[in-house]
């Protein structure tokens, strides 16, 4: 049997699993930088502060210069509490679970910036009474807390017919902490491309089959009876921001290349990133964090270091759409174009493998469905 490593090296759709969970810790770290980089707000800084310690090329992310947040600490949480529930026939349990290494995972967040919203929200889980997992409607719960931990969910519900149970997942493990429409539609954004991405389905078309989960998503919320209300009154934001960049981009149709200025630069990106922010600081919002990933992810293709300078070094959340673009990154193209040093010695780097390698096996458990996908991919 091939050894992580190996995996992580190779096409094929395990090793890509791999590869997602442990470049989207390197991606968070990247982004965060011991907070540095997170609360920089010229990208152009950044990449200028990169350029000194020798490019992407040379920096070592590894402890104690290039810790991962709370956003791989909580993704973290996400997918082994999926790993941990998958003998579980009874949603809720799956429920109640996650919320379980929601709360304990908080432990782990010295140094790692956690945003308020997830601190309290998580304070409120009750994990051993029935029902525990969930919390209040939130007014001020649109962060991108949901969005940057789901993407995991993507790679446990992975095929079309499973689309149901991936909606379900990730907008109650999204409202565990953010029960804002904005919050955890954000958290189905980071699952729902996630699976795209293991679908091979084109990035162009990504956008669009998001506002066609939409309804279901409403009705999702609607038949789970909790703050119904309340979410209905508040729905209109995150479909209306999707709605405006597909427009921008002419990517409307799932079918067209999209259309990026002729000069797009730092400064630019930096301008974009606030533009489509709630309050100028881009990335930080569930509508706003997926879809800064995707906008990198669409322009920059299969090249690493160009998904770096765009989900990653910008003035904005960097560390919360590093960590959901490379996630994305990794489920299309492994290590592809990578270098070793912006991984291979990464903060629980092992669970990172592990995890990855887990969810594979729950999504597909049957070899010759993996055979099958993969000569279809290659």
């Amino acid at each position: 049997m091939c050894s992580p490593i190996q995996m992580m090296d190779s096409p094929n759709l395990k090793g890509r699993y791999v590869a997602a969970m442990v470049l989207s810790g390197a991606g968070d770290a990247i982004g965060f930088r011991n907070g540095s980089w997170e609360f920089c707000y010229r990208g152009r800084a950044i990449f200028d502060e990169l350029q000194s310690l020798g490019g992407l090329e040379d920096i070592k992310v590894k402890l104690p210069g290039w810790m991962v947040s709370d956003d791989t600490v909580m993704h973290l949480a996400t997918a082994e509490a999926l790993v941990e529930a998958s003998k579980e026939s009874n949603i809720e349990n799956i429920f109640l679970t996650i919320a379980r290494y929601y709360k304990e995972c908080m432990k782990d967040m010295n140094g790692r910036a956690p945003g308020r919203t997830c601190i309290s929200g998580a304070n409120m889980l009750k994990p051993g009474v029935r029902n525990g997992y969930k919390i209040p409607f939130n007014a001020k719960g649109g962060g991108c807390g949901g969005a940057m931990r789901s993407m995991c969910i993507g790679l446990r519900y992975p095929r079309p017919e499973q689309l149901d149970q991936l909606i379900a997942v990730s907008i109650e493990a999204g409202r565990m902490t953010h029960h804002h429409p904005i919050g955890f539609l954000g958290s189905l954004a980071s699952a729902l491309f996630t699976s795209y991405a293991v679908q091979g389905r084109p990035v162009l078309s990504w956008g669009h089959g998001l506002m066609e989960a939409l309804p279901k998503a409403l009705a999702c919320v609607r038949s789970s009876g909790h703050c119904v209300l309340e979410n209905e009154q508040a729905w209109g934001h995150f479909e209306k921001a999707w709605t405006d960049y597909l427009k921008l981009r002419q990517i409307t149709d799932g079918q067209s290349e999209p259309i990026f200025p002729e000069k797009f630069d730092f400064e630019e990106r930096d301008k974009f990133v606030k533009s489509v922010s709630v309050g100028g600081w881009g990335g930080s919002m569930g509508h706003d964090a997926p879809m800064i990933a995707y906008d990198a992810l669409l322009g920059a293709g299969s090249s690493w270091h160009e998904l770096c300078y765009r989900a990653m070094l910008h003035g904005g959340d960097s560390d919360s759409t590093g960590v959901i673009a490379a996630c994305w990154f990794g489920t299309l193209y492994g290590c592809q174009g990578v270098p070793e040093g912006n991984y291979e010695s990464l903060e629980y780097n092992e669970r990172l493998k592990a995890a990855g390698a887990g969810l594979f096996e729950l999504a597909f458990p049957d070899p010759s469905f993996v055979d099958a996908h993969d000569k279809n991919v290659g």
